[in-house]
C-alpha cells in the first residue's frame, strides 16, 4: 500500500506510535522512528521493522523545540529526500486537579501534545507543498472531545490538536495534502496497565462496545487516512473509542 513512501511518526518508540510504525512499516513505507528519551526501545521498533522486511530509521527529537524540530525534518528529508506521511503521535500526560496543577505541569503538556504538533506541521509542510502531496494525521483523544477530570491540562492540549487539524486542513489542501486526527478513547498501553481495576471498571462502564481498545485499532485508523482510500477525507476526527463519544 505504502511502497516508495517516506512516514515519519513522532513518539514511535511505544504504545500506539509503536503500532502505527510497524504497520505502515508492514504496509511498505520506509519509517522514520522519532523518539525523544528512550533510544533502546525506539532500536527495538527498527528491529522488528527490520526482521518482518521492513525499512525503518531512529531520530531523536524533543518535538516541543521549535529548532530541534527544525534540524530533524531537514535531517530526514536530506535522507530521504520526501516525506509522505507524519504522523503527530508523541504525547504525555502530567495528571492533577486544576486546583492544584502546577504551572510547569500544563506548559509541559502543552508544550508536547499541541505545539509539538504544531512544530512538526510547521516544518514538514514546506516539503509537502514542495511535492503537492502529503498526508498529515494527529493524534487527539477523547479526553480533548469530551473533557476529563484531572486533566485539564491533557484534555486543552488534545482539543488544541482537533483545531489545528482543521485549520491545516484548510491552509494545505488547495496542494494536495490532507490533515486530519484521530481521537482515542480507552486503550490498552502501559497508561492505562498503570489504572486500578476499579477506574479500569468505571472506565469500561462508559464504552457502549465495553472493552478497551488495542494499539491495533489506532495503527488501522492512520493507514486508512494515509492510503489513497482516503484522499478525499481532510480537516476530519475519526473517534477509536468504542462509541464513548458518540
Amino acid at each position: 500500500m505504502f511502497e516508495g513512501k517516506i512516514a515519519v511518526v513522532t513518539g514511535a518508540s511505544r504504545g500506539i506510535g509503536k503500532a502505527i510504525a510497524l504497520k505502515l512499516a508492514k504496509e511498505g513505507a520506509a519509517v522514520v522512528i522519532n523518539y525523544n528519551g528512550s533510544k533502546e526501545r525506539a532500536d527495538e521498533v527498527k528491529k522488528e521493522i527490520e526482521e518482518n522486511g521492513g525499512n525503518a530509521e531512529v531520530m531523536q527529537c524533543d518535538v516541543s523545540d521549535f529548532g530541534a524540530c527544525e534540524a530533524f525534518f531537514k535531517e530526514v528529508t536530506a535522507k530521504f529526500g520526501r516525506v509522505d506521511i507524519l504522523v503527530n503521535n508523541a504525547g504525555i500526560t502530567k495528571d492533577g486537579l486544576m486546583m492544584k496543577m502546577s504551572e510547569a505541569d500544563y506548559d509541559a503538556v502543552l508544550n508536547t501534545n499541541l505545539k509539538g504538533t504544531f512544530n512538526c506541521i510547521r516544518q514538514v509542510s514546506r516539503q509537502m507543498l514542495k511535492q503537492r502531496s502529503g498526508r498529515i494525521i494527529n493524534m487527539s483523544s477523547v479526553s480533548g472531545v469530551l473533557g476529563n477530570a484531572g486533566q485539564a491540562n491533557y484534555a486543552a492540549s488534545k482539543a488544541g490538536v482537533i483545531g489545528l487539524t482543521k485549520a491545516a486542513a484548510r491552509e494545505l489542501a488547495s496542494r494536495g495534502i490532507t490533515v486530519n486526527a484521530i481521537a482515542p478513547g480507552f486503550i490498552d498501553t502501559e497508561m492505562t496497565e498503570v489504572l486500578s481495576d476499579t477506574v479500569k471498571e468505571a472506565s469500561v462502564a462508559q464504552i457502549p462496545l465495553g472493552k478497551f481498545g488495542q494499539t491495533e485499532d489506532i495503527a488501522a485508523a492512520a493507514a486508512f487516512l494515509a492510503s489513497e482510500d482516503a484522499k478525499y477525507i481532510t480537516g476530519q476526527v475519526l473517534h477509536v473509542d468504542g462509541g464513548m463519544a458518540m
